[in-house]
């Protein structure tokens, strides 16, 4: 097996084990239909040993069936709302930033709480975030704290850090890399995929509902969903994502 090396000097005690935990948690679904999962060869402190994916042109029939396998990687479940993977004892992160563990019935509590209010203190800090957006954002947090938008749907098995640079596509189908693997709702997933504009998205959503059908207004909650990775980035990336925020706040407000 061809493989590569991620190295970083600087990364924080268990930081590529934790991105091991997430890849074998989500390659546990691999079995019942599940997306496919980068190897993983070898992993230390500072280092991990992937398998090596050679990339192909992605087209709208491998969208689709991974739009289907995706479906059954959220399927698999996880034990709550910020869940790690199971048997992970250590800490998550989402690129270089710590990713806050939660064992939480209530996916609203869990969403506002360890997905979108730890990032926005270092978004203010960075000056990507005003204090006019965060009351904002804070207002659209505090429905869905409240649980204006929880549903009877089970904590699912994310990826976490879905966007399209995290899926590769090689001659036999997609390939995730990079998680931040936890328990949410499948919703997030998909609303980050949207995100930054995946190849033929509309196949890999088709294919998705397909397998297992998406709960009405789904599309009209990609906002709500994007509040998280959009305060993410909006710590670290620009202002651009301060702004992209609070107009994303301003969408779940009008739910």
């Amino acid at each position: 097996m061809r493989t590569i090396v991620k190295e970083r000097p600087d990364a924080p005690p268990r930081f590529f084990e934790a991105e091991a935990a997430g890849l074998r948690w989500l390659g546990e679904a691999e079995r019942d239909g599940g997306a496919r999962v980068v190897r993983v060869a070898d992993v230390g402190p500072g280092r991990i040993e992937l398998e090596h994916v050679q990339e192909a042109r992605p087209t709208a029939d491998a969208a689709r069936a991974f739009g289907a396998a995706l479906a059954a990687t959220h399927t698999a479940g996880a034990a709550a709302f910020g869940a790690p993977p199971d048997g992970w004892d250590g800490p998550l992160f989402i690129g270089r930033r710590p990713l806050p563990i939660a064992r939480e019935s209530s996916w609203g509590r869990f969403y506002a709480r360890d997905r979108v209010r730890p990032y926005l203190d270092p978004a203010i800090a960075a000056r990507n975030l005003t204090e006019r957006q965060r009351e904002v954002v804070e207002a659209a947090l505090a429905r869905v704290e409240a649980g204006d938008f929880d549903d009877d749907e089970p904590p699912a098995r994310l990826h976490g850090d879905l966007w399209t640079g995290n899926v590769l596509w090689s001659p036999e189908g997609a390939v995730l890399i990079d998680p931040a693997a936890h328990g949410g709702h499948r919703e997030t997933d998909l609303a980050m995929l949207a995100l930054f504009g995946a190849p033929h998205l509309d196949a890999i959503l088709a294919g998705y509902d397909a397998a297992r059908p998406l709960r009405a207004g789904w599309r009209e909650r990609v906002p709500l969903h994007q509040l998280h990775p959009l305060a993410v980035h909006a710590a670290g990336h620009g202002p651009s994502y301060g702004v992209a925020l609070a107009e994303a706040a301003r969408a779940v407000l009008a739910l």
